[in-house]
């Protein structure tokens, strides 16, 4: 993909790359958000649903080969997985459309996003070790205070976490027919977090060591869902949830079944984008979207590099 031409919105992605840098320390090879993860292989398969919602390639063929990233929060590359700083954990998915074409999906086990803009995510970096700025901050900012009071268990597994797309998108059907919705990726194990006791007796890399574990025992089921929009629904503000009587539609199931043998080399190179970039799913008008895939862009080539 290539970079935006916007002068404004790339210095401001240069910007806050720097702003994560100071906050986690600069680590060549790594992500400066998410940089602890692991990469698996396994496969989409549609519902008979999923084309009634939109006309992109994956959610009308018998299956695809995907590419998922869980991962931890922080720049840190070597958090513990006890760390309650970890959270909220990432799922990225890679549906592998065609030789060098593809669409993804980032998802985040945090229903919402503290801000709506970009400057305000960089105004939020920037004071969030200071208690005192943060304080006035979060006073001016409802929804940064409700995402930084909103319960963040530690999960007992990758594979037993929900995960949400934060900012909507818009599908189409072959009928022309068109839905705002956001994914969802629920844990075909349930969802399965661990009290504080729990978590006292773990160690620093259970949560990697448990998926190994489960993944050489049984294969790592998701639901790929959809939550629709009704009328009246903000769609490109990624700090507001909708009601959760809200259409639920399943469009599909992700099977998990492999790791990568070259992990760490694949980690390196992959860069995911938040913007679907597929016929059939089009990006809302949510400014945070821009701004992420040019982040995303950023610090790939940057870790590339390195």
């Amino acid at each position: 993909m290539p970079l935006p031409t916007d002068e404004q919105l790339l210095k401001l992605a240069n910007d806050l790359l720097l702003a994560l840098d100071h906050k986690f320390g600069v680590h060549p090879g790594f992500r400066p958000a998410h940089a602890r993860g692991v990469l698996l292989k396994g496969i989409f398969t549609p519902t008979a649903a999923a084309p009634k919602l939109s006309k992109a390639p994956h959610f009308g063929r018998a299956s695809t080969p995907v590419t998922v990233r869980f991962s931890s929060g922080t720049g840190l590359p070597m958090i513990s997985d006890a760390d309650p700083k970890a959270n909220p954990r990432g799922m990225a998915t890679r549906f592998h459309l065609e030789e060098r074409v593809h669409t993804d999906i980032i998802g985040q086990s945090a229903n919402g996003f503290p801000v709506r803009t970009g400057s305000e995510f960089l105004e939020f970096l920037r004071v969030a070790g200071i208690p005192a700025e943060l304080e006035k901050f979060v006073a001016g900012h409802p929804a940064a205070k409700r995402f930084l009071e909103m319960p963040k268990p530690n999960p007992a597994s990758f594979a037993t976490e929900a995960f949400f797309g934060v900012s909507a998108m818009e599908f189409e059907n072959v009928q022309g027919v068109k839905r705002f919705g956001r994914f969802r990726l629920d844990p075909e194990a349930g969802v399965k977090h661990l009290s504080v006791e729990e978590l006292a007796g773990k160690g620093e890399s259970y949560l990697f060591d448990e998926l190994q574990g489960r993944t050489m025992a049984v294969p790592v089921g998701f639901r790929i869902l959809v939550q629709l929009a009704d009328v009246g629904d903000l769609v490109d503000d990624a700090t507001v949830q909708w009601p959760e009587t809200r259409e639920l539609m399943e469009v599909g199931r992700l099977v998990l079944t492999e790791f990568y043998d070259e992990d760490a080399k694949m980690q390196q190179h992959i860069i995911f984008d938040p913007i679907p970039r597929v016929e059939g799913i089009e990006p809302s008008a949510d400014p945070l979207l821009e701004l992420r895939a040019a982040i995303y862009l950023l610090s790939g080539r940057r870790r590339r590099s390195a």
